[in-house]
């Protein structure tokens, strides 16, 4: 049955009574500073309409004080008391959320923004055709779509108590839209139904669940729920009589046997009799619960006890006994089940449990998981190790009183696995954490995922890298043309997490022709290796060392995404490092026969103990081909071998010329100075986003000169930056190209003399 709730303590001219319903809520819990509590009643009064105070249930104050009175009855904190009677005026625009914090206190304004977030799930109802009718949507689909909401649900939550008042609201709501029209009926009773009683359920709080599920039912299928109303009715004077006679007989039994017990008539709920009739094909008549009484005791050895005396009362029914005290449910449910031929031979069912067991299945302590559930267990791990956290804030908050101290620790543990975003349908897609537009189009549909050209989160455009949260309502924007692009693959390029979306793409470009990949994956290598400085490589030993037969091959693997570039440059990479077994040209002592590891990485073939020092003139890092020219009273200077002063050098003096390469040891974590040029147009901001990309990179930036031309505005930004090697570079580089504004950004080789690098040190 639907609970029917106490009303506010009404004055002579209307308006509530505070004092008497301050009074009341009191001895439903203790209160830290009643004063704190008034104050917030006047403030939500003084910001509410008058006709509403005095004649609305509906009104932003009213609803605050029943939803503190809801939450009262769960033994809820103070905090949480001032959250709920304040939520509906800041969600309502009356008070600035600011205000709330600096007036009541930071924790109160936190628990009011976690409801306002959870709000988001109200502007994407569920169909109308939803769970119980089942028209528009296979039930498979509206299950799926609705475990989803609730994983989403479930994820924004950081607070057990944001919950808990969520849940108050939402009771509230739908007590008070009995005179709404059907529509908005049907709508949010299908939201509460599909989500929120699932969830008090889930949390174990068992009369929020049936009055939520009740009052849902009345508004989704009246016809049945009236049916099923009209049968108690007309049966209630008789099943009242038939209880009382039950419950007096047991008294009378459990005083004889010296047990201390509470005996009362449990009220069976509409829906629960409905659903029951539904599940096991059976007319009313043979709903046996629907005479039904509850037996509470003190110890659990009374709970055996009572059963026996019950037993020996009235014949037992075959197959009707459950012992979850002995056996306890998976969920830690914790009760005696028996059915039972009681007077006049109408059955009768009959549970018995201590006040502990009562108290937890009723208060939310227990785990209500799997027993009469409304939904079945959900296979995500994610999703159900929230949901035991939960539970676990609300037994340690029962126990101690207050939750906020393990709040903080406990949510570090949940880490949530998927993010859980709305189309703009309402529909629920679920990603991995980290997904992009480009994942979240891909997981709609391969089409949407090869035509998107851009997205919109919340109505405003993001770029296509942006990083998904929880939450979100996302939309994609696309073109007629299907076609994807190949920067996606990139996996510098931050467009793609996901495997599948990155599949889907590579299956795209496997399909176009040949020549279509080559022309296009040159058009991807060549600039790469170009704006890395590796354009003198021999593309057609590279495609050997990737096991592929000439250039050609190597293009087409990267036009149909079989091959990605960062590949190709691992391997360009290795192919510029000299071979060991290469003679030195330069002949010394050959006293050290093989490489020497020095501390900045270099190996110098046939010579040990050398000093070596990087070239300013060329500024070569690892990946790089490289030569050493001996300088006077410096050591080894190492160049490129392109580098135009060692050309001049090694045609001047080439007996101080000699080999030497990258060290192939264990993991380098030296840097190496490399200069890079940008082009773009000039705008605010322009440097700091550059410096931004480089700094989340872990790239050092040593020196900068710019250069603007006042008639085309165009920058040249020169940056002299730290790397440990080109894989760095290039994503560092694919990441500046993305920015607003830049036209090009790619390593610069410096064009200076000889003269201003060594010849100070070479006679």
């Amino acid at each position: 049955m639907v609970k029917v709730r106490e009303d506010h303590p009404i004055k002579s001219d209307g308006t509530i009574d505070l004092d008497a319903w301050l009074n009341r809520l009191t001895q439903l819990v203790p209160l830290e500073g009643i004063s704190d509590v008034r104050e917030a009643c006047e403030l939500s009064a003084s910001l509410a309409d008058a006709k509403s105070i005095a004649l609305s249930a509906h009104g932003s104050y009213r609803m605050g004080l029943e939803m503190a009175e809801i939450l009262a009855e769960l033994q809820l904190d103070q905090t949480t008391i001032l959250a709920s009677i304040l939520y509906r005026s800041v969600r309502e625009g009356k008070i600035p959320i600011v205000t709330v914090g600096e007036r009541f206190g930071e924790d109160v304004s936190k628990l009011i923004q976690g409801v306002l977030q959870m709000a988001a799930i109200s502007a994407y109802q569920v169909s109308d055709a939803g769970y119980i009718a089942g028209k528009a949507k296979t039930p498979e689909q509206i299950q799926a779509h609705s475990d989803n909401l609730r994983k989403m649900l479930v994820a924004m939550i950081d607070d057990v108590r944001v919950a808990l008042i969520k849940l108050a609201e939402r009771t509230c709501a739908i007590r008070a839209i009995k005179e709404a029209p059907e529509k908005k009926r049907r709508r949010l009773a299908q939201e509460i139904f599909d989500i929120y009683a699932p969830l008090a359920h889930r949390l174990g709080i068992g009369h929020i669940k049936w009055e939520l599920e009740d009052l849902s039912f009345r508004y989704l299928q009246p016809d049945a729920y009236k049916k099923i109303a009209t049968l108690l009715d007309e049966k209630r004077i008789d099943r009242q009589r038939f209880i009382e006679e039950v419950v007096d007989s047991l008294q009378k039994a459990m005083k004889q046997a010296e047990i201390r017990a509470q005996v009362y008539g449990r009220a069976k709920h509409i829906y629960s009799i409905w659903r029951k009739m539904r599940r096991k094909n059976i007319d009313f008549s043979q709903v046996y619960d629907v005479r039904a009484v509850r037996i509470m005791v003190d110890e659990v050895k009374d709970c055996y006890a009572a059963l026996g005396i019950v037993h020996s009362l009235w014949r037992h029914i075959p197959n009707e006994f459950d012992d979850y005290i002995a056996n306890p449910k998976a969920n830690g449910y914790q009760s005696l089940h028996t059915a039972v031929s009681g007077p006049e031979g109408k059955v009768l069912e009959v549970q018995i449990r201590t006040h502990a067991m009562h108290e937890e299945a009723e208060l939310g302590v227990c785990a209500h998981w799997v027993y009469k559930g409304t939904d079945t267990q959900a296979k995500d791990r994610g999703y159900e190790q929230k949901i035991a956290w939960l539970r676990q804030v609300l037994e340690w908050h029962e126990e101690l009183g207050d939750g906020d101290s393990v709040v903080g620790e406990l949510q570090e543990e949940v880490a949530q696995d998927r993010v859980y975003l709305f189309t703009p349908r309402g529909d629920v897609v679920d990603l991995q954490p980290g997904s992009t537009p480009v994942d979240f189009a891909y997981r709609l549909h391969t089409e949407v995922g090869h035509r998107c050209r851009g997205a919109k989160v919340g109505g405003r455009i993001v770029p296509l890298t942006y990083r998904l949260k929880t939450g979100e309502q996302v939309e994609i924007l696309t073109t007629k043309e299907s076609k994807p692009s190949r920067d996606w693959l990139n996996s510098d390029s931050g467009y793609v997490k996901t495997s599948r979306a990155r599949a889907k793409i590579t299956h795209w470009f496997k399909t176009q022709a040949r020549d279509e990949n080559i022309v296009e994956g040159r058009n991807v290598l060549l600039p790469e290796l170009q704006r890395l400085a590796l354009d003198d490589i021999n593309l057609d030993e590279l495609a050997k060392q990737l096991n592929y037969r000439a250039e050609e091959d190597i293009c087409a693997a990267i036009g149909a995404g079989d091959l990605r570039i960062g590949q190709v440059i691992t391997a360009a990479q290795k192919q510029v490092e000299p071979e060991e077994e290469r003679s030195p040209l330069l002949d010394l002592p050959k006293t050290a026969q093989k490489p020497v590891q020095h501390p900045d990485d270099i190996e110098i073939q046939g010579v040990g103990n050398l000093l070596t020092q990087i070239a300013n003139c060329c500024q070569p890092v690892p990946g790089d081909e490289i030569v050493g020219y001996v300088t006077v009273g410096r050591g080894v200077s190492i160049h490129r071998q392109d580098c135009r002063n060692l050309l001049q050098l090694r045609s001047e003096q080439p007996g101080r010329i000699m080999e030497v390469h990258w060290g192939g040891g264990e993991k380098r974590h030296h840097t190496y100075p490399v200069e890079v040029r940008i082009k773009a147009y000039d705008r605010k901001g322009l440097l700091r986003d550059i410096t931004i990309v480089l700094a989340n990179d872990g790239v050092n930036v040593t020196a900068m000169t710019t250069l603007t031309n006042k008639e085309d505005l165009l920058a040249d930004i020169v940056l002299t930056v730290e790397i440990e090697d080109l894989n760095m570079l290039s994503r560092a580089l694919n990441k500046i190209n993305q920015l607003p504004n830049v036209v090009e950004a790619r390593r610069h080789r410096a064009v200076q003399s000889h003269s201003s690098s060594d010849s100070s040190t070479h006679h």
